[in-house]
Parts: structure tokens; C-alpha cells; sequence
């Protein structure tokens, strides 16, 4: 019986909330979240972003997912990338198959348009990790990512992608070099302010262009709900 409930709970906090529930205030604040990069980025074409964190567990996965689907929500025709090539979930939080993704790409198996998976959300396609390689640093720092990443650019108004967290590994300051921002997400009452400090410190190490901080799952006062900001 604990099992089940431990899979029920996974499967609702890798719900798509602004494409199930768009008029929700969690929705709204994703919505908040969308405009307020592209002000951030008033004076260029804001292309291409990575998400990522300190740590795991800090939501920086589902952020990447559900911005995605605002700014789909918006017109925009949308890659989502799962760059997060040791511990993938955007095909557990969309539900489709990995079996060919990213890795396949990067290795010249297939090309990007051969792969990429179109979901329920209008506008939004994905491109999911596909198998774990047994090399992710190699693949992510490769010309094939930076030729990827260019060509992604080309196809789509806007390529989010899904890295490791900050102090795990150097993928995330890897790919913060192949796009135009870096968002990083930070958890209420789990993420310290020193960890925080650190994980950007990082990213500006490699000339990363931080975009702001998201303060995931804070609780409000006035009500049950947990808001994104």
C-alpha cells in the first residue's frame, strides 16, 4: 500500500499543471516566469535556454517542462531537450518512449528531425535522452552538440534544455556556452543559500549569461497550494 502511494505522489509531481490545469495559479505563475525572460532578454532573440539546479530533487525538471508548455501556449514552436543524459524523466513526465533520443543523435545514428517526438501540447516537441550512454561528459562537450544545438536553433523559436544539476557534474556549464541563458532553480526550505552561491559561481566560471533564479515550491500563507516563482 506505501508503494502505491509513493507512485501516486511521483506521478503528481511530474504532472504538466499548465497544460492539465491552465487557469490554476501554479499555471499563472509559470506564465509570470515566461514574461519575465523575455524582458530579461529585451535586447536579443532569446533562442535557447538550460535549466538546471544545484541539486537534484529541486524541480528543475518539471520547471523545464511546464515553461516549455507556456511558451508553446504562446505560439512559439518549441524544443524541449533532455539533456540530463544519467537521469532522464521528460518521457516519464510526457509518457512516451526513449528508446531513440539524443544519445542517437550525437553518436550520427539518426538526425534531430528523425527523433524528435511531438506531444499533446500544440506547438511542442521533444527530444528525449534516448539510451544512457555510458560517456555523457564526452557526448555533451562533442562538436555534434554544438552542431545539435545550432541546428536547433534553426528549426525552432525556442530550445529549452533539461540539464544536470550545477554541482553534480559539468554538463550544465558545458551547455551554458551553446545557448543564449541559463536558469536556475532553487528549492524552498532545501536549497541553502551558500549551495545556491556556489552552483552560480560555477556557471558565471564558464561565462554562463544567468538569467534569474525560479524559487520552487514555496508555501504560501493564504492557501494549500505551492507556487512557482
Amino acid at each position: 500500500m506505501a508503494r502505491k502511494s509513493t507512485v501516486k505522489r511521483a506521478q503528481q509531481h511530474r504532472s504538466l499543471i499548465t497544460h492539465e490545469q491552465p487557469k490554476s495559479p501554479i499555471s499563472e505563475q509559470f506564465r509570470t516566469l515566461r514574461t519575465n525572460l523575455q524582458f530579461s532578454a529585451v535586447d536579443q532573440d532569446l533562442k535557447s535556454i538550460v535549466v538546471t539546479s544545484s541539486h537534484p530533487a529541486e524541480g528543475k525538471s518539471l520547471t523545464a517542462s511546464n515553461l516549455a508548455v507556456t511558451f508553446a501556449q504562446q505560439g512559439k514552436k518549441v524544443l524541449l531537450v533532455d539533456s540530463d543524459m544519467r537521469k532522464p524523466t521528460a518521457h516519464y513526465t510526457f509518457r512516451m518512449s526513449n528508446t531513440m533520443g539524443l544519445s542517437n543523435v550525437l553518436v550520427g545514428d539518426f538526425s534531430l528531425e528523425n527523433v524528435v517526438q511531438k506531444t499533446k501540447v500544440e506547438n511542442l516537441e521533444i527530444l528525449t535522452c534516448g539510451p544512457v550512454p555510458p560517456n555523457p561528459a564526452e557526448l555533451i562537450g562533442s562538436k555534434s552538440f554544438s552542431q545539435l544545438a545550432e541546428h536547433a536553433n534553426k528549426l525552432y523559436d525556442l530550445v529549452i534544455f533539461d540539464t544536470p544539476p550545477v554541482l553534480a557534474v559539468t554538463d550544465s556549464q558545458v551547455l551554458s556556452q551553446y545557448v543564449d541563458g541559463v536558469l536556475l532553480v532553487v528549492r524552498s526550505k532545501v536549497t541553502d543559500k551558500n549551495t545556491s552561491a556556489r552552483a552560480k559561481n560555477l556557471l558565471e566560471q564558464t561565462h554562463a549569461n544567468i538569467l534569474g533564479v525560479v524559487l520552487n515550491d514555496r508555501e504560501t500563507k493564504s492557501s494549500n497550494l505551492y507556487y512557482y516563482y
